[in-house]
């Protein structure tokens, strides 16, 4: 397969799964069902369903096809689990724990809400509060199942912008990156089966990107993106396979992995640029990285980009929409309209939805000719909208800072 051959479907989805984790169900933010999408984004298209208030949060709503789940920081002092009817809306149950953190830095502006997105599958929900403490929950009523508190397990510090990063559940196992570590779980025991690539200073042993599971070079493996460097992970063993540093200021490494075709890696990071790696298998089964290209001009923040023909579509650090080729990193064209500070987008086809921080929904059609909006509107007057866009079919999830909203696809 060329590059230039490369679409928007990548590692494919079964059609109709839900979205039920971090950018869907295998992290892409790609959508292979066979739901249409309207070319217009109109009251005679898309139509609200309900919303219901929330406390606030950047975590990103999920879905297990029955049920939408949210997670919120209340009052500062506590972390909230809520379940909703998703066609209705009826508040199914609801749960809450202390848990709270008070964010540094540049951090401080947007405030110390949850930002980790949990994880639904087969009947269980996995939240990750910001103490750095992963619960198991019963999806269907909200029971405790079990908890682990890795500043406890491990004996570490909470890490210094709270946990960020969203667990990845992967048949019977869990994997997280916390305790200023990535760690796989039981997910029957919560049982800590290995820990890898450990770093003892709170500011820099958490993460902000959160980890992909795809075969790469033949080799099915877990692909996390940690602070400074970007690596691959033998899922059974922990064993670090590759690793290659990502320049970034001050460890701003926060896009997800984004997996080109059989061999190649793409990613962004806040002072570093776009970098595109391959992977090749070696002697002994160990694995070479090599950077192909760095295009240290357009540089990544916290949106995590598509794909499709060839070309990534990434919104970069300076508000605007870039179109990259992934042949040699080349800018095919920039946006002249400036954003939000963020986007989230799903991909079907040649079409990207794209929710703004700004709380504007925007219709684009992915061209390497130009930008092609096609529709926009505005879906959230409470901005900002820094939780990721979901879909689950026809049914659209928007989540502001301080509320939830359901619209729908009009036949």
């Amino acid at each position: 397969m060329t590059l230039g051959s490369l679409v928007c479907l990548i590692f494919l989805p079964e059609a109709n799964a839900e979205w039920n984790q971090w950018r869907g169900p295998q992290r892409t933010g790609i959508i292979s069902d066979d739901s249409a999408w309207p070319l217009s984004l109109g009251d005679g298209s898309l139509v609200k369903q309900w919303s219901a208030p929330l406390a606030e949060g950047y975590s990103s709503p999920i879905s297990d096809g029955e049920r939408l789940f949210t997670f919120s920081t209340k009052e500062e002092t506590r972390e909230v689990v809520k379940a909703f009817d998703l066609v209705s809306g009826k508040l199914l149950w609801e749960r809450s724990w202390e848990g709270s953190i008070k964010v540094p830095f540049f951090a401080k502006k947007n405030g110390s809400w949850v930002r980790s997105t949990p994880a639904v599958h087969n009947g269980a929900l996995y939240v990750a509060g910001m103490r750095d403490v992963l619960v198991k929950l019963d999806a269907s009523s909200g029971d405790e199942i079990w908890r682990v508190d890795f500043t406890q397990r491990e004996e570490t510090e909470p890490p210094a912008f709270g946990y960020v990063s969203s667990p990845l559940v992967d048949g019977d196992a869990v994997y997280v990156q916390a305790g200023l570590a990535v760690s796989k779980l039981d997910a029957t025991t919560g049982e800590t089966l290995w820990r890898s690539m450990e770093d003892e200073r709170p500011m820099f042993g958490s993460a902000f990107s959160s980890p992909v599971m795809a075969t790469v070079a033949g080799k099915r493996q877990l692909l996390v993106q940690a602070r400074l460097e970007l690596a691959g992970l033998d899922p059974d063993s922990g064993k670090v396979l590759w690793s290659t540093p990502v320049k970034a200021f001050r460890g701003m490494n926060i896009l997800t992995p984004t997996v080109i075709g059989d061999d190649r890696v793409f990613t962004a990071s806040y002072g570093g640029g776009a970098f595109l790696f391959s992977i090749a298998p070696g002697e002994g089964g160990s694995f070479a990285v090599k950077q192909e290209w760095n295009n240290e001009s357009i540089e990544g923040y916290m949106s995590s980009p598509v794909v499709i023909e060839g070309h990534v579509y990434l919104h970069g650090k300076d508000k605007k929409l870039h179109c990259l080729s992934l042949a040699d990193g080349s800018v095919a064209w920039t946006s002249e309209e400036e954003f939000g500070e963020y986007w989230s987008m799903i991909c079907r086809e040649n079409l990207i939805l794209a929710l703004d921080q700004t709380g504007a929904l925007l219709l684009v059609r992915a061209s390497p000719e130009k930008l092609d909006i096609v529709d926009r509107r505005t879906v959230s007057e409470r901005e900002p909208t820094w939780a990721h866009l979901g879909i689950e079919g026809e049914t659209l999830l928007v989540r502001s800072l301080k509320d939830m909203s359901v619209w729908r696809w009009r036949e």
